[in-house]
C-alpha cells in the first residue's frame, strides 16, 4: 500500500461485470478531477489467443485438462505484482492491451487475439486503477492484495455470472454455447482455487442476486435486468461506514448483517457513487497533502 501512489483494484471473473463497473469509476474520476492510470487484467495474460490454444492442447496431452486464464500458469502474475510494487513506490510502471475483437483491432492497430506493445503508464497520476481477474490474488509468493489500497470484488451469483458470460461470448465474440460450456468446465478448478479466495481479501464485495429463475443458465434467453435483482454489499471492516446514511439515501435498502446492506439492483450505480466517492477522495487527498 502506498499513501503517495495509491492503487484501486476491481476483481471479478469473466462475466462478473467488472468492465461495466469500471464506467462508474471513470465517472467519479472525471467528476472529481482524479487522474488515473489504468491496467486491464487481460494485459498480463501469458499467451495471446493462438498461443493459449496451443498451451491448452499441450497441457491436455500431459493430462492437465484445466489450464485456464483463471490460474497462475496462464498469467504473468509476478510481472503484475512488480508493476503494482513499482507504481506504489514511484508512480510508474508499464502495461499493454489485449485485443479482443475487430473493433479493438481498429482502435489499437493490432489483430484480434494479440497484444499491443508494452508501454509506460502515464506520468503524474493520482492513482492506479486495475480491473481484471487477479486484483487480490495471493499464490506461491505472489501477493497482489497487499499492494492495493482499496479492493473491490464483483461477485454475481454463479448462475447469473454464467448467463452474463454466455450472452457476451455468443453475441459479442461469436462463440458457440458448447465452446463456452467447455471453457467453463475447464476453468472450474482454477475458479475455486484462485478466483473465489480473493473475495475474502477484498474490502467491499458487490454481489448481484437475481430475483427471477436462473436455475438453468444455459437456456436463459435474457440476462436478468437490474430491476430483477438485489445487490448484497459486504464490507470486510464496517467500522466507519455510515449505514443509516446509506439506508436513508437508497430507497428500499436494508441491512442483512452488521457488515452487509442489501439494495435494489437498479440502485447499484448510486450505491457505488455514495460508498466509493469518499473512499477514493480520501486516498487522493492524502496523496495531494504529501506532495
Amino acid at each position: 500500500m502506498s499513501a503517495l501512489h495509491p492503487i484501486i483494484s476491481i476483481t471479478g471473473s469473466s462475466g462478473a461485470g467488472t468492465s461495466s463497473v469500471k464506467n462508474t469509476f471513470v465517472q467519479i474520476f472525471r467528476r472529481e478531477k482524479v487522474r488515473a492510470a489504468y491496467i486491464e487484467g487481460d494485459a498480463f495474460h501469458r499467451y495471446d489467443r493462438a498461443g493459449m490454444k496451443q498451451a491448452i492442447a499441450e497441457a491436455a496431452a500431459r493430462g492437465n485438462h484445466h489450464l485456464s486464464h483463471f490460474g497462475p500458469d496462464a498469467n504473468l502474475l509476478s510481472d503484475l505484482e512488480a508493476v503494482f510494487h513499482e507504481y506504489g513506490e514511484n508512480g510508474t510502471g508499464r502495461t499493454r492491451h489485449y485485443v479482443h475483437d475487430e473493433a479493438e483491432a481498429e482502435q489499437y492497430g493490432s489483430p484480434p487475439g494479440t497484444f499491443t506493445p508494452w508501454e509506460p503508464l502515464p506520468a503524474d497520476t493520482d492513482l492506479l486503477f486495475y480491473e481484471g481477474l487477479h486484483g487480490a490474488v495471493v499464490h506461491d509468493g505472489v501477493d497482489l492484495a497487499r499492494h492495493a489500497d482499496l479492493k473491490i470484488g464483483m461477485v454475481p451469483t454463479i448462475n447469473l455470472e454464467w448467463i452474463q458470460k454466455l450472452h457476451r461470448d455468443r453475441h459479442e465474440r461469436g462463440y458457440s454455447t458448447e465452446a463456452i460450456m467447455d471453457t467453463m468446465l475447464r476453468r472450474m478448478p482454477d475458479y475455486v482455487h484462485y478466483i473465489c479466495p480473493q473475495f475474502t481479501k477484498t474490502d467491499i464485495n458487490f454481489q448481484r442476486v437475481p430475483t427471477v429463475d436462473t436455475s438453468n443458465p444455459f437456456i436463459a434467453r435474457w440476462i436478468p435486468t437490474p430491476d430483477e435483482s438485489m445487490v448484497v454489499i459486504r464490507f470486510r471492516d464496517p467500522h466507519g461506514i455510515d449505514f443509516p446514511y446509506l439506508l436513508s439515501m437508497i430507497q428500499n435498502s436494508f441491512m442483512s448483517r452488521p457488515n452487509s446492506i442489501v439494495i435494489p439492483g437498479g440502485k447499484q450505480a448510486l450505491a457505488m457513487q455514495l460508498i466509493l466517492t469518499p473512499m477514493i477522495m480520501r486516498l487522493v487527498d492524502r496523496r495531494r497533502r504529501m506532495l
